[in-house]
């Protein structure tokens, strides 16, 4: 991958709109449900959302072999999408940028008070 690539995030952009010309062949259950997964794994990405794009990639793939078989988004990925989501990302519960955001905000004002009370 080469540095300005990186930098500006054209490599990103490239994968992405395979995603989306993948997620068009798809039948209109299977794509209403690539629509929810990207609105619910979202939380999950790290600043450039670099590290979704291999799980978005596998999530596509699963709901492509499931439409080839001719499975319903439900029996694939049950009533839960966003549990389902939360388990790609790493588990249940599993940490996104707001919790990791808050954490960090949490520290830095306990210090100030450290420093202030000490």
């Amino acid at each position: 991958m080469k540095f300005w690539e990186t930098v500006t995030g054209g490599d990103l952009t490239r994968e992405w709109k395979a995603f989306e010309v993948r997620a068009e062949a798809l039948p209109s259950g299977h794509r209403a449900a690539w629509e929810e997964i990207k609105g619910h794994i979202l939380p999950y990405s790290n600043f450039t959302g670099r590290n979704l794009m291999p799980i978005l990639d596998g999530a596509l793939g699963l709901l492509e072999e499931s439409a080839a078989d001719g499975q319903s988004v439900e029996e694939v990925l049950g009533d839960d999408i966003a549990g389902f989501c939360a388990a790609l990302a790493g588990g249940d519960g599993a940490r996104g940028y707001r919790d990791r955001w808050r954490e960090q905000l949490n520290r830095n004002v306990a210090r100030k008070l450290d420093r202030l009370e000490g």
